[in-house]
């Protein structure tokens, strides 16, 4: 649900390696077990020089369930690849100093802490938090700069290097009653499961040597949200001044359609509205001069995809105007004369370089398939995470915005090896006349001449897109015999504002005959077993799942929603978006004139429709879709004699993010469609 990865060279390795092993060697299919060698890149970061990129690397470990971070660096000229921060907890977020002396990241802080007292086991029991650590790049151990009494969110060098600016939430004015249990607390736009009100998040600056914080912001508004992911990062002003900064209304995610952007004098002083357009986030100002950069809804429409704006010398404007689509991320270019812009185009993830006036061009990155945010050096050098349709996250640069992109890393290697399901686009004629598109992946042993059954993959959302890069359930999924198909709907990123905006107050009849549209245009084919077809999604793609089971139930043979919304009412009442939902109808669900379509638009209106065999799954703590709606869903289909099954894992999350928990589900979701359809 809503609010909310050389080439020659290695291919030529592995090619060597499968012709040793001998003609008689066959490719397996990728399997579950593989999920557990799938290693994730994020937060590439590029030393101003060009010569280092400083990138997170993932890798689940399945005996302790959880995953390890470290930061690695990677040598730009040669891929070679050493570890920053092998042995410490929860890293994330590193940045470079303005000269590239020095990196700082975000991690747990594992010294003792002051003042605590000591549990029987001898070890101190207070909480730990995570801090601010600057690592010298000539040599030396990571020092911690800050000292925050809640985690440290995001923060930001100052152009000098002097001054670190970073974002925490303040302590609890209430928290020795708290402790003494004398905790009631008023309800406002929190979601169910919040168990205590929560304090804004504010603005603090300290020495980049460590010392005493300075706190630049106080009051009813925070720099951050309960479910603002990722965390929006300070931005200072070139000349070191002031620092920018989100502004939103409370700490409860409900209300941040309503943010601005502000600064605050780094000295100390009152903050002042620096971007009062509603809706406004993520500044980044010019590498020179007074222009900065931000994100905000196209002309301030919810229902609109995100565009960049740019204000210059008090003009703010549009920058991405002609484009009219939705934009992930963006980074300025050295020069300050072009961004670098982030988004889907169709059934790609794409870069485009958008000059401060004239058109965007979009930038040639062959089979690669952007993810992320880019890292641009004052060198011009670029690095992003990238992946294709047949492998996952890889660390890419390029040398400048011309270039094509190369490959430095080659983590998910492993996947050479293997036997993968081809995945391919495919468009079609939609309702209304628009132009629709999804991706469609063939099972790893496609014969030609077959017809196979069919899984329908529906991505979530529903501001999300299907795309052709790397799916490791796709593949899951393919690898049992199913053709895959992933079908872009109005309300989906990738198809600009047009159709995007199309799923205002039509969240479920137009989104489903654009699906159908789609299934019909992959049987046109020739390749599906039309009695064999089944249905499956998370998210919104579990509300899409339902949706269509509930209106067209002689098509699917089986089902898997996970985490599916059923109800818009409960929602809207009990998530942590809340108000966010208003934008899809206008108005609020308790107000006549709105009533009926928050209704009609429900699932759970049409369940006793439904006749598919049914799986069901969700997460207990989950305040995006909470688990209630699955509840709902469960207790319609049993009493009205469908074959159902419904699962919860006992994590607070949308989806489990644990190596374990998301092997069962995928086990259980294949399994499901392989015992219905085969």
């Amino acid at each position: 649900m809503k609010r909310t990865v050389g080439f020659l060279c290695a291919a030529t390795v592995a090619l060597i390696a499968a012709a040793a092993c001998g003609a008689s060697a066959v490719a397996r299919d990728f399997k579950l077990s593989d999920l557990r060698r799938l290693v994730s890149l994020s937060d590439p970061q590029v030393s101003p020089d060009g010569r280092e990129v400083a990138v997170v690397v993932s890798t689940p470990d399945w005996k302790s369930d959880k995953t390890r971070h470290e930061i690695d660096l990677i040598d730009v000229a040669t891929g070679a690849r050493r570890p920053l921060t092998r042995y410490r907890l929860e890293v994330s977020s590193p940045r470079w100093s303005p000269h590239g002396r020095r990196l700082a990241f975000i991690a747990m802080d594992t010294t003792p802490v002051r003042g605590a007292d000591k549990g029987k086991s001898g070890k101190h029991t207070a909480k730990k938090h995570r801090q601010v650590f600057v690592f010298p790049m000539d040599g030396g151990e990571a020092l911690r700069v800050t000292d925050a009494k809640r985690d440290v969110v995001s923060f930001a060098w100052s152009p000098d290097g002097e001054s670190i600016a970073y974002i925490a939430a303040r302590v609890p004015a209430n928290e020795k009653a708290i402790k003494a249990h004398d905790d009631g607390f008023r309800v406002t736009d929190n979601n169910f499961l919040v168990r205590a009100a929560l304090a804004p998040s504010e603005l603090w600056v300290v020495p980049s040597t460590g010392g005493k914080a300075k706190r630049l912001t106080q009051g009813k508004f925070s720099l951050n949200t309960d479910h603002q992911d990722p965390a929006p990062e300070p931005a200072w002003s070139p000349d070191g001044r002031s620092v920018g900064f989100t502004r939103f209304p409370d700490p409860y995610w409900a209300l941040s359609y309503r943010s601005v952007i502000d600064k605050v004098p780094a000295a100390g002083g009152a903050p002042s509205t620096l971007a009062g357009l509603k809706g406004a986030t993520t500044l980044g100002y010019a590498p020179s001069g007074d222009a900065f950069a931000f994100i905000r809804p196209r002309n301030g429409d919810e229902n609109n995809g995100n565009a960049v704006y740019l204000d210059e010398g008090g003009r703010t404007f549009d920058v991405t105007r002609k484009l009219a689509r939705n934009f992930d991320s963006f980074a300025w270019l050295p020069g300050g004369k072009s961004l670098l812009l982030v988004g889907k185009d169709g059934t790609r993830s794409v870069m485009w370089a958008q000059g401060v006036s004239g058109n965007a061009t979009r930038l040639d990155l062959g089979s690669v398939e952007m993810a992320g945010k880019p890292s641009v050096s004052s060198t011009g050098v670029i690095a992003f995470v990238g992946a294709t349709p047949r492998h996952s996250d890889e660390l890419y640069v390029m040398s400048s915005a011309t270039a094509a992109p190369r490959r430095l890393t080659d983590v998910n290697g492993f996947l050479h090896s293997l036997s993968l399901g081809r995945t391919t686009a495919i468009d079609w004629r939609g309702p209304g006349g628009f132009h629709e598109d999804g991706v469609l992946t063939y099972p790893p042993q496609y014969a030609q001449g077959r017809k196979y059954p069919l899984v329908l993959l529906i991505h979530g959302g529903p501001e999300g897109a299907s795309t052709v890069r790397f799916s490791s359930l796709a593949q899951l999924i393919a690898a049992a015999g199913f053709l895959v198909f992933q079908p872009n709907y109005r309300g989906s990123t990738n198809l600009g504002d047009a159709y995007q905006h199309a799923i205002y107050r039509d969240t479920g009849e137009g989104p489903g005959r654009d699906v159908m549209a789609g299934l019909a245009a992959v049987e046109k084919l020739g390749i599906v077993d039309a009695h064999r077809i089944g249905i499956s999604g998370w998210s919104y793609g579990g509300y899409m799942t339902d949706w269509l089971t509930g209106h067209y139930p002689k098509v699917w043979k089986a089902a898997v929603a996970g985490a599916a919304l059923n109800d818009w009412v409960m929602d809207y009442t009990i998530a942590y978006y809340q108000q966010g939902d208003t934008y899809f109808f206008g108005g609020s669900p308790w107000r006549s004139r709105d009533y009926r379509i928050w209704r009609a638009q429900s699932p759970i209106a049409y369940a006793r429709n439904v006749k598919a065999p049914t799986l069901i799954m969700g997460d207990v703590g989950d305040s995006n879709v909470p688990l209630v709606n699955s509840y709902e869903w469960y207790h319609a289909l049993r009493d009205n004699g469908v074959p159902v099954r419904f699962y919860a894992y006992p994590a607070d999350t949308h989806f489990p993010g644990d190596i374990v928990r998301t092997t069962d589900i995928f086990r259980r979701w294949v399994g499901w469609m392989s015992a219905h359809l085969h």
